[in-house]
């Protein structure tokens, strides 16, 4: 078993030292928590193991679980990097693109692996689906939240958008070509509702919305490509499949049939996968023990991780932009 420590013990940490500690893929060795008085807190309630700095964590442990506010993603992981450790980050990856780049960078010196906790690629709808979507031409996203004022100290996009950025370009397999968008501030002091239009090079367009000023929470993509339609809801974890395929010369009575205007005619029908129940997070963090343990790739690299920042961050300065 891997011997795992958590940095950082706030909603989320709690979240990941619960499902860690469960785990049969790793040993939970303890946490750090910058302020004590928390740190006190989770120890006597839960019984984990406080350490008193990073550094004692990073020694005790193979894998170092970065759950920290986001400007400390990058301290934290090159002090465990430059320690040979294992480092699985929430998202997202760092600050900036300039420091995901450096964690990038170091992780290859030290020969170590990382993974970014990009999770909508673990959701059980995405997952069901994931092999059905099939060079899609067009996407639309919407990720609308209830006001919650944890988050609020970043953009829109990095809080919430850069979910359905990751989830695009898993699926997507062309650079982009250009990019607009537009945002705007209403309660906060950063952009709390962003729309974004993403063109790659292979012809796709993706429009993406998110805000988290909604009056109701919302999760949908819709991927549409020839002869098909998926539709995956990442809150509510159903999806729904359409395609369609050549009409028989005799139709049956309840087949679908549609027919253009040239005279060609298609049969549509319904070919919704079963969705599998699971625990996302686990399956992000067990799925990282199976990487380090069988020297093979993370499902989310620092690469993907790195490239989605790198594509919010231009978003963010194209709605600056107009």
């Amino acid at each position: 078993m891997l011997k795992v420590g958590v940095l950082g013990a706030g909603h989320l940490g709690k979240i990941h030292l619960r499902l860690l500690n469960q785990s049969e893929k790793y040993e939970l060795v303890g946490f750090y928590d910058p302020n004590s008085e928390n740190a006190d807190k989770v120890s006597n309630e839960f019984g984990y193991k406080k350490f008193d700095t990073i550094s004692e964590l990073i020694a005790a442990v193979d894998v170092v679980d970065i759950v920290t506010p986001t400007l400390s993603h990058h301290d934290c992981a090159k002090e465990a990097i430059m320690a040979g450790r294992h480092v699985f980050v929430e998202k997202p990856i760092s600050n900036t693109v300039e420091e995901a780049e450096e964690i990038m960078r170091l992780a290859k010196e030290h020969n170590v692996k990382g993974q970014v906790g990009h999770v909508e690629r673990f959701n059980p709808a995405f997952i069901a689906t994931k092999n059905m979507i099939e060079n899609p031409m067009f996407i639309e996203t919407h990720r609308l939240a209830e006001f919650n004022p944890r988050g609020t100290d970043v953009p829109v996009v990095l809080d919430l958008m850069i979910h359905d950025i990751d989830v695009i370009l898993s699926v997507v397999k062309s650079p982009v070509k250009n990019i607009n968008a537009s945002g705007v501030s209403v309660i906060s002091d950063t952009p709390d509702i962003a729309n974004a239009r993403i063109e790659f090079e292979n012809g796709c367009v993706a429009n993406l919305t998110s805000s988290r000023i909604s009056m109701k929470n919302m999760r949908k993509s819709r991927f549409f490509q020839k002869d098909a339609y998926i539709s995956v809801d990442f809150l509510d974890k159903i999806c729904e499949v359409v395609k369609m395929k050549d009409a028989p010369e005799v139709p049956g009575d309840f087949d679908m049939i549609l027919q253009n205007a040239e005279g060609v005619k298609k049969q549509i029908y319904f070919d919704n996968p079963d969705v599998q129940a699971n625990n996302a997070i686990l399956d992000e963090l067990e799925t990282f023990a199976d990487a380090i343990n069988n020297d093979t790739t993370p499902v989310v690299t620092l690469e993907d991780g790195a490239e989605a920042l790198r594509i919010a961050y231009r978003i963010i300065e194209a709605s600056k932009n107009r």
